[in-house]
């Protein structure tokens, strides 16, 4: 970067020796009004920020690069430099200029990063934003953790695989992931935003446990439910090192810490997550995204509470029932309606009180407060009137911090406390007099002015002020001649001289020394506001995360009544019951009227083959399925006549593809990998959407891992939507168990299709691909040529059909006997399976059928009425045999 310090000027040498403690990151320098930045850091900031390059100085004879930014301005290149990823060392001076030999002394005060903000300008209100870390440990174990400083929930858990941390990690998209530098990080993580290697020592589980002892001031940690060899110790321990690293304050709200267990909700996996657009559409926006539709919260919090239901569904019935309750009160009643409009003004609670906890939070963050303590008696009455305190409780009214805060903060404060005029005039005496003093000066002034034009006698005399040169008495040249001996020229201007004199002089520093006394004070008392709001810190967490709740809930009665969704039931069968079910997003975004449709799963159903064309709403149906279940697992009401759930444990789909050229991955491969994972995974408490498999590639290929596909899950009796274009494993329904046909419904018109988007019993009769590849604007001439090949492939194919070869062996018990699945099989289906009277299976090869291949050795043109009835007879003879 530069030559030996020796060859750089003294302020330079301070700048490296700050620099060489942060090598990684962009340092800010405070010099006067502006942050600087030298050498790479400027290059860098320059492209980043598209700021302008320049030069200060020399090092080994080359100009040294050089960048700023205002520091007043400086809040909005920190939010570009978060987004992008970025960290930010603020160095700031610490000395007197007026005592200070050589360089003023300067310091890092903070360290701002993307997973550490807490700036209201640097975060996106309606986004989580969590720092992480993982680690791991023996036998593919897991830790992770993670926090939100600005709201103090602090979590940990444990992962028995690696695709297991991935997807976890998938749901939590941190701001910034924290990682042992010797850890060799999975593929699919390595893209992730803000990756930061740590040391290996940091992620210790006994210095961890240590650090969460002293941050909690607890004896262990079993209060909390965690014992020392939780595998996410470590990383925790982590995470509250590299905290005290970057912010060098206090964390007070982080007062607990919370373990999540997978059992406890609905497994999502990636792929999963985008295919649903829970809260991302495939293009990656936020537009026509489920949570785009439910979204109807009043508060920053609730809406990010919201988000975090839908990507973790809960497994547990007694507290979706709890939801559900006051969701159903709420709309019974109508309350929602006037509790929303109180929530409006509740603001964002939670990460007010972050900021307050960081000794950070502005003068308006306090007036929010107060405005929202204002609201909880509001509130209160609301729940008291509808007679829901059994559904939910009332809240504290922190009657006493609301007081302090009306006395102590005027209504309108300015933004920072630096500009004053913050504290509330009859808070402090000491501070009223010393605004006394300076707003009392208008009056002094004015009568020291008077004074002198008597003395004097000069009548335009006038007393005024500016910041260089301080109160004057400023005359016109034309009185001159009258100026008295004992005025003291300070500035001439071209038509006017000014003056001081010894009493004015005297006028100038009590004044101005009442100000900066007024601006001490100010900010001590300031200070001393946010101190006494630490002690019941806890409790006003605790009481903005009841509010976020309420806010989701009311939400949810909102989107009830208005959009006619119903309460889900829960049943410990396992079994689901859809009727009139509807895709909430499609729904709510289509011009047209949408079309409801059923689903039944049941002990004895458990695998649907959908066919029916292209565009018919194949995926739609599959695709609301499972945002049905999904929605009342979060306790929200579902867009369907009735829904009856059984258990869920997870929640796959394998619903279109694309290349991952990145990873070297093609679009089959990718299908296979995704397809793989649900063959492993799933459970008779899964609920899998299944969309073309084996459609990239060969027919032959492609079919026969399809069908194997769809016995596997009929053997792990997997709930299953398995849509297709392959109308051979539409004969699954006769050779397998639990296993239906249903299709969409459509229409020909000419050459032309209309969609009904009616599902039907049954397989499907054609898929209409012409006639929805003329939809898309096929030139007329390629579809003619279409429809002459089709004819020619489907007049060849039943020319050549011969029997076809099969195979299919059942599930085998330890006894080497068949499963109780495989007995319950009709008897005929166990014979075309191929199975003997003892219950063993076997391979079976059918024979050719003699009557089609004498049907295919006569020419019915060529024969008489009298041939045709024998050849009947005959084909009824060998139908005996």
């Amino acid at each position: 970067m530069a030559d030996s310090a020796s060859k750089h000027t003294p302020m330079m040498q301070q700048y490296l020796a700050i620099k060489a403690e942060h090598p990684d990151i962009l340092l800010f320098y405070r010099m006067g009004d502006f942050y600087e930045l030298f050498f790479a850091d400027a290059q860098r900031a320059a492209d980043l920020l598209d700021i302008t390059l320049t030069q200060r100085g020399q090092s080994g004879g080359a100009p040294i690069p050089m960048a700023g930014v205002p520091y007043h301005a400086v809040e909005g290149y920190l939010a570009r430099l978060i987004k992008l990823g970025e960290s930010v060392a603020i160095c700031e001076q610490v000395g007197d200029p007026a005592t200070s030999k050589g360089p003023v002394e300067r310091k890092v005060m903070r360290i701002v990063t993307p997973g550490t903000v807490s700036d209201e300008a640097l975060l996106e209100p309606y986004k989580e934003n969590l720092l992480v870390a993982i680690s791991q440990l023996q036998n593919d174990t897991w830790g992770l953790a993670a926090v939100d400083i600005t709201s103090g929930r602090f979590v940990v858990s444990s992962h028995a695989s690696t695709d297991a941390v991935v997807s976890e990690l998938e749901r939590l998209q941190p701001a910034e992931l924290l990682y042992p530098e010797r850890l060799n990080l999975p593929q699919s993580v390595k893209s992730m935003p803000s990756l930061r290697r740590r040391p290996d020592w940091e992620f210790a589980a006994d210095s961890g446990e240590q650090a969460l002892l002293r941050q909690f001031g607890t004896h262990d940690l079993s209060g909390f439910g965690l014992d020392s060899n939780h595998p996410g110790i470590g990383a925790a321990g982590c995470i509250l090192q590299y905290i005290k690293d970057t912010q060098r304050s206090a964390l007070p709200h982080l007062q607990k810490i919370q373990q999540e267990f997978a059992r406890d909700a609905i497994h999502l996996d990636s792929v999963t997550r985008r295919n649903l657009e829970l809260t991302k559409n495939l293009q990656g926006t936020a537009t026509h995204t489920l949570a785009a539709v439910l979204d109807e919260t009043k508060t920053p919090m609730g809406s990010r509470l919201l988000q975090r239901w839908l990507h973790r569904p809960l497994r547990n019935i007694d507290r979706l029932q709890q939801r559900l309750n006051v969701v159903a009160a709420l709309k019974e009643c109508g309350a929602w309606q006037s509790l929303q409009l109180c929530l409006r003004d509740i603001g964002d609670l939670e990460r007010i009180l972050a900021r307050i906890a960081l000794q950070s939070a502005r003068p308006r963050d306090l007036t929010r407060l107060r405005n929202a303590l204002a609201i909880l008696p509001k509130i209160n009455a609301l729940l008291g009137e509808h007679e829901l305190q059994a559904h939910y409780p009332e809240f504290p009214l922190f009657a006493d911090i609301h007081q302090l805060l009306a006395q102590a903060i005027n209504d309108n404060p300015p933004v920072l406390i630096r500009d004053g005029g913050v504290i509330r005039e009859g808070y402090h005496a000491d501070l009223d007099h010393y605004r006394e003093l300076s707003a009392g000066g208008n009056e002094q002034l004015e009568q020291l002015a008077q004074r002198e034009r008597e003395r004097t006698g000069i009548q335009n005399l006038k007393i005024g002020y500016n910041k260089v040169h301080g109160f004057y008495i400023e005359l016109s040249r034309l009185a001159a001649d009258k100026v008295p001996a004992e005025y003291q020229r300070r500035q001439t201007l071209k038509n006017a001289e000014r003056y001081i004199i010894p009493e004015l002089k005297t006028f100038e520093e009590q004044v101005l020394q009442s100000q900066s006394r007024s601006l001490a004070l100010e900010k001590e008392l300031y200070q001393g506001i946010l101190e006494r709001l630490q002690a019941p810190l806890g409790e006003l967490q605790a009481t903005a995360y009841r509010l976020a709740e309420l806010d989701v809930f009311a939400c949810f009665s909102e989107r009830a009544t208005t959009l006619n969704y119903v309460q889900p039931n829960f049943t410990s069968a396992n079994e689901l019951h859809i009727e009139g079910g509807r895709h909430p997003v499609v729904e709510a975004f289509s011009e047209s009227p949408f079309i409801a449709n059923n689903v039944e799963f049941a002990e004895n159903k458990r695998l649907k083959i959908i066919t029916g064309p292209n565009m018919g709403g194949k995926s739609t149906y599959m695709r609301q399925t499972a945002i049905i279940a999904l929605l009342a697992h979060t306790g929200c009401f579902v867009p369907a006549k009735s829904a009856t759930l059984g258990p869920i444990d997870r929640i796959f789909t394998r619903i279109g593809a694309a290349d991952e050229l990145a990873s070297g991955r093609s679009t089959f491969m990718v299908e296979m990998t995704e397809t793989a994972n649900i063959l492993h995974n799933a459970s008779a408490h899964s609920l899998v959407l299944m969309d073309e498999i084996g459609r990239g590639t060969s027919t032959y290929d492609g079919l026969a891992l399809a069908w194997a596909s769809a016995e596997a899950l009929v053997e792990k009796r997997a709930m299953t939507l398995f849509a297709t274009h392959y109308f051979e494993l539409t004969q699954l329904a006769e050779l397998l168990p639990y296993t239906t046909n249903v299709h969409v419904d459509a229409t020909e018109h000419g050459d032309a299709v209309a969609f009904l988007y009616q599902v039907q019993q049954g397989p499907a009769s054609r898929s209409f691909g012409l006639q929805v590849a003329r939809l898309a604007g096929v030139p007329e001439a390629v579809l003619q040529r279409a429809k002459l090949r089709l004819a020619a492939l489907e007049q060849t194919g039943k020319k050549s059909k011969k029997a076809e070869h099969s195979q299919v062996e059942l599930p085998l018990n330890e006894e080497n006997t068949l499963t109780e699945e495989a007995v319950q099989l009709p008897t005929q289906a166990r014979q075309r399976l191929g199975e003997n009277d003892s219950g063993e299976s076997f391979q079976l090869t059918t024979a050719p059928d003699p009557r089609i291949e004498r049907l295919e050795t006569c020419n019915p043109d060529e024969m008489s009425p009298k041939e045709a009835l024998a050849l009947l007879y005959e084909l009824q003879q060998l139908g005996k045999r």
